[in-house]
């Protein structure tokens, strides 16, 4: 079948005999309480998947199958004379559980290669919209054109064993994520460089092949791209991407389809557009302020400014950290390293110094600490990259990683269709009142 999809079976054989002997022996315990508040305030806090390829703790951040990303970014195999990770490794610890030999990463970045033919119709259906949308919505919709090649697909119309359907999960997997650079930089390249195309080189990494693609060839650039898509792959499964992807993929929707419908979801200003407000917001306080280089009292007043006006400032707070985030502190040395004396980057330090201090001062700020987002876009406009709009095509590319390896778990383990119980604000009257019991208590 393949050396990784051989592997993966294995680990995912195992993992299901222990699931299946755990909740034989565990299934009726209770693992949480739920709160009124939690049920109207986005479920925050309940405890209500399971994903096997990463965690995140309130205070230690993102580990991806246990590793820190310090420890990834040692024990990971890197690209010639390179020192970050390479994309490639990650997503074989996410799927197999375990470390990969330099031999399996570049093992899986040849099969990417081989796979990584974009049919003709794609590039059509992008061209068919107007030049001036949105980089992610012709990102989705190249990721629906891309269906027409799902093998879970035309295996299940054509009555597939449920036994069979992780390998053609797999399968889909694979393939999309070895589509995904072309397909991403050819939008780039088509919005903002006049159509004029690059072709892939299959003597390049995945991650260093994108870059190559979009028009970047500066080594350390390159080198960008394998920290920016190893640390922005996974986030465990509660974020809107990877719960959607999730959510949609228990419905036996193809891989294609779930990941099209976690990256509308990823397109949100409250998740991966993110990244595209923190750039913006940095770029009209320079002009505002009329410097390349605010000073760090002129950017705590523009900060009480923009809190003024009932505004957040971009890229501070988590949901679920309560320290800075490591994905920030990882482009924070690759500045140091690569950058130290660029304007923009500098200013982002300064307003890491500044920010935090000043959401202290509001007591209904759990975490005035940086998110991933905070840094990534003033790496990007260091190399050029200017047009913060497609920042999320990146996060997209990125994130196909993680939820689907996270996927390819879910049909190997044999997860069913979610669907959690609703109720009615009107019912939660009458069980507040003692008037009926929708707690089955």
């Amino acid at each position: 079948m393949g050396i990784v999809k051989d592997r993966f079976k294995a680990k995912a054989d195992l993992v299901a005999v222990e699931i299946k002997e755990m909740l034989k022996e565990h299934g009726n315990k209770v693992i949480g309480e739920v709160q009124l508040s939690q049920i109207y305030q986005g479920m925050r806090g309940i405890t209500g998947l399971v994903t096997e390829t990463s965690l995140l703790d309130a205070q230690e951040g993102i580990r991806f199958r246990g590793y820190s990303i310090p420890e990834l970014q040692q024990k990971l195999a890197h690209a010639p004379g390179g020192s970050e990770p390479l994309p490639e490794g990650l997503f074989y610890l996410m799927l197999v559980g375990e470390l990969p030999a330099e031999d399996d990463v570049h093992h899986l970045s040849s099969v990417w290669q081989r796979r990584s033919h974009v049919p003709n119709h794609v590039f059509a259906s992008i061209e068919a919209l107007p030049v001036n949308t949105h980089p992610m919505t012709q990102f989705v919709v190249a990721v629906m054109a891309l269906q027409t090649e799902s093998q879970f697909a035309k295996r299940y119309a054509a009555g597939m064993n449920k036994k069979d359907y992780w390998e053609a999960v797999f399968d889909d997997s694979m393939d999309l994520i070895a589509r995904l650079p072309r397909v991403a930089a050819y939008i780039y390249r088509r919005k903002y460089k006049m159509g004029d195309h690059i072709q892939p080189n299959g003597l390049l990494d995945w991650a260093g092949n994108f870059a190559h693609m979009m028009g970047f060839e500066d080594e350390s650039f390159k080198e960008l791209m394998r920290l920016y898509m190893t640390i922005h792959a996974d986030h465990e499964g509660g974020n809107v991407s990877a719960h959607t992807t999730h959510l949609v993929g228990s419905a036996l929707s193809d891989p294609y389809l779930s990941y099209a419908s976690g990256m509308n979801g990823l397109a949100g200003p409250l998740h991966g557009l993110a990244n595209q407000e923190v750039i913006k917001w940095i770029f009209e306080m320079r002009k505002e302020l009329k410097t390349e280089s605010p000073t760090k009292d002129q950017i705590a007043e523009y900060v009480k400014k923009t809190m003024s006006e009932g505004k957040v400032v971009p890229g501070y707070g988590h949901a679920v950290l309560r320290k800075t985030d490591p994905r920030f502190s990882a482009q924070m040395a690759f500045g140091k390293k690569h950058m130290p004396d660029d304007p923009l980057v500098k200013t982002v330090w300064d307003i890491y110094e500044t920010v935090p201090p000043i959401l202290q001062t509001i007591g209904k700020i759990k975490n005035p600490w940086p998110n991933v987002d905070a840094h990534s876009g003033a790496l990007l406009v260091h190399y050029g990259m200017v047009e913060y709009e497609y920042y999320t095509v990146l996060f997209a590319v990125s994130r196909a990683l993680g939820v689907l390896a996270s996927l390819c778990w879910d049909r190997a383990l044999n997860f069913p269709l979610e669907r959690p119980k609703s109720v009615t604000t009107d019912l939660v009257e009458l069980w507040l009142a003692g008037k009926d019991n929708i707690w089955g208590e």
